[in-house]
């Protein structure tokens, strides 16, 4: 789990800076082609290109297209119409994405794990509940569309990355075609809808595209992934919202924005004892973690 910490930490930081710095300022869809090249560059000196066959290239990259570059798409639109803690208040659905997907690719349901889920979901709400604006019904659509992408593509991997002829492969030397697939989506994106006008980012935004490129784009989605092969469904979903507090404290930190410390606590608290209790079910029914 140490993995999803990290990259939650990561980030936190990432809606800031988007919300800050690029959102309106640089063509959002410019901003994804960037951010997403910059990953491919990171990981093409470790790809395998000889020992891995056709069909397991084009389903990483199809996991990649979905999870990194059809949910930026939508992601980075949803700035312009949302302010950065009303984007992170929408993203607490992500969990129970996560555990329905899963649960269906199993062919199964465990009623548990979606307790836990709404559980951190609830969490999450109280922390924001009191900041929606009355126009933004675009806005949270733009970023359910993110959470699915995102729930459906770290699931996915996962899925993939069970199967015993996985066991043995790298992530590190098939990751690569993660991030083309995504540059795939970007660049088509780009030539449809870019708006050449907002393509002249200033140096302080190249500076953070960078940034978002290389750490949270490039290491960040390998290490999350990796992360999300490491430990069960019911944990990863409830990983998907410990992002909400951490980036509301960061919102707090570092740019002084106002925040409720109350309903702060208290909604981390539950979300914290959601993931208690998800492991004290895992421990009183002896559920095997079908990734160990």
């Amino acid at each position: 789990m140490n993995y999803l910490i990290g990259v939650t930490i990561l980030w936190a930081l990432s809606f800031s800076l988007i919300g800050e710095f690029l959102a309106g300022r640089v063509d959002s869809y410019f901003s994804v082609l960037i951010r997403v090249a910059l990953a491919s560059f990171v990981f093409l000196p470790f790809m395998n290109f000889r020992g891995i066959t056709h069909s397991l290239k084009l389903k990483i990259m199809a996991i990649g297209a979905v999870q990194l570059g059809i949910m930026y798409l939508f992601f980075f639109n949803s700035f312009l119409f949302l302010s950065v803690p009303e984007v992170i208040l929408f993203t607490i659905f992500t969990p129970i994405y996560v555990t329905l997907i899963y649960d269906a690719l199993h062919i199964r349901f465990l009623p548990l794990y979606l307790l836990t889920a709404s559980l951190a979901v609830v969490g999450a709400f109280i922390i924001r509940y009191d900041s929606i604006s009355s126009d933004f019904v675009v806005g949270f659509l733009l970023v359910q569309g993110a959470n699915i992408c995102f729930a459906l593509g770290q699931v996915s991997y996962k899925f993939l990355m069970e199967k015993k002829s996985m066991q043995e492969i790298p992530h590190l030397s098939i990751f690569g075609y993660f991030h083309l697939g995504s540059l795939v989506v970007a660049v088509i994106a780009v030539m449809i809808f870019g708006n050449t006008q907002k393509m002249e980012p200033t140096l302080a935004q190249w500076g953070i595209l960078v940034w978002l490129g290389i750490a949270a784009s490039g290491a960040g989605y390998f290490l999350w992934n990796k992360g999300a092969c490491k430990v069960d469904s019911g944990v990863l979903a409830i990983m998907n919202n410990v992002l909400v507090p951490v980036a509301l404290i960061v919102n707090l930190v570092i740019w002084s924005k106002d925040i409720n410390l109350v309903t702060l606590t208290v909604g981390g608290t539950i979300i914290l004892f959601s993931l208690y209790l998800h492991k004290y079910i895992i421990k009183r029914d002896k559920h095997p973690n079908p990734y160990m």
